[in-house]
């Protein structure tokens, strides 16, 4: 019986290092067409459990595209989590050929879940949503320097905030043609919004940064959103609970709905104020507030209801 092969793609602009568990086989292709044709069918001959390439703002896109359509257990892992992972190895070095050993040692012992691609529209309204919400962030920072700066400053300040402002709306329009353009979009996005605090910015993030919602459990949609708490504590010690970690795209637009939801909804207000009344401090009952809604956000697009108050 063949080992079960564990594999851990570096993913640089120009060149897939490439490393095989338990073999120990190391190898290098290019990062184009040609290159990744080679890896498919070099992988293709192993008894491959995963493959696990590390997110790296888009140079991964195309092999993964083209591991996931050869059928290959694709896996497209955390930086940030494979870094602590080499690091609770006792591995300080790092070049390439040591991150893709990592990355195959991380997802051996680990095991994530492999879960399939989104298809080429999806990925198209994520990097809309993070272009939009990198003009929105642009547009703040310069708003915040207009009072602090000399008048002839200002002038440029403000002919900036105006050009961004127009992409803005270019971008917005961008992707209300795509939702638009989708039936599938445009139902979940009308049953979204029928939820008190959400509205189509945070209804469309949602779309594009939480593909899942609707598919997992409560637990499971909170965890991946990052808002499980979880305990922490040693011995006699008793820590506070916190979250972390998931989707902080989707963290962050939960939380603005999460404030309007308390004042526009009867029992999301009744329940605020239960937590409160029970010594809670504020930001913790919003955050519990913001899974509350989340879990019923992931109720309504499982089930295809609308946002019922008694419920």
């Amino acid at each position: 019986m063949e080992p079960s092969v564990y594999v851990g793609v570096d993913v640089s602009k120009d060149r897939l290092d490439v490393y095989v568990r338990p073999s120990g086989e190391c190898f290098s292709v290019d990062q184009s067409p040609q290159g990744i044709d080679r890896l498919v069918l070099r992988l293709r001959a192993l008894p491959v459990v995963m493959v696990a390439l590390e997110a790296t703002g888009g140079y991964e896109r195309a092999a993964a595209a083209a591991l996931s359509v050869a059928g290959l257990p694709l896996v497209v892992v955390n930086p940030a989590q494979v870094r602590s992972f080499a690091k609770a190895l006792g591995q300080q070095a790092k070049t390439d050929r040591i991150d893709a050993q990592v990355i195959a040692r991380f997802v051996e012992a680990t095991r994530p879940q492999v879960r399939p691609l989104p298809d080429d529209s999806t990925a198209a309204l994520v990097d809309l949503i993070a272009r939009r919400r990198q003009i929105v962030d642009m547009i703040s920072v310069e708003k915040q320097r207009l009072p602090l700066s000399a008048k002839p400053v200002q002038k440029s300040i403000r002919r900036v905030i105006k050009a961004l402002e127009r992409e803005l709306a270019g971008v917005n329009g961008d992707i209300d043609a795509m939702i638009r353009a989708s039936p599938v979009w445009r139902y979940k996005e009308d049953l979204l919004t029928s939820a008190p605090g959400v509205g189509p910015t945070v209804a469309r993030t949602l779309l594009a940064e939480l593909p899942e919602l609707g598919r997992l459990d409560r637990k499971q949609i909170a965890a991946l959103a990052g808002l499980a708490p979880y305990a922490r504590q040693s011995g006699q010690w008793r820590g506070k609970c916190v979250i972390g970690g998931g989707r902080k795209a989707v963290r962050k637009v939960l939380f603005l709905s999460a404030m309007t939801a308390v004042r526009r909804s009867q029992s999301l207000k009744a329940f605020y104020e239960k937590l409160l009344s029970l010594g809670k401090p504020k930001m913790l009952a919003l955050i519990a507030v913001e899974r509350k809604l989340l879990t019923a956000l992931n109720a309504m697009i499982r089930d295809k209801a609308k946002w019922c108050e008694a419920a």
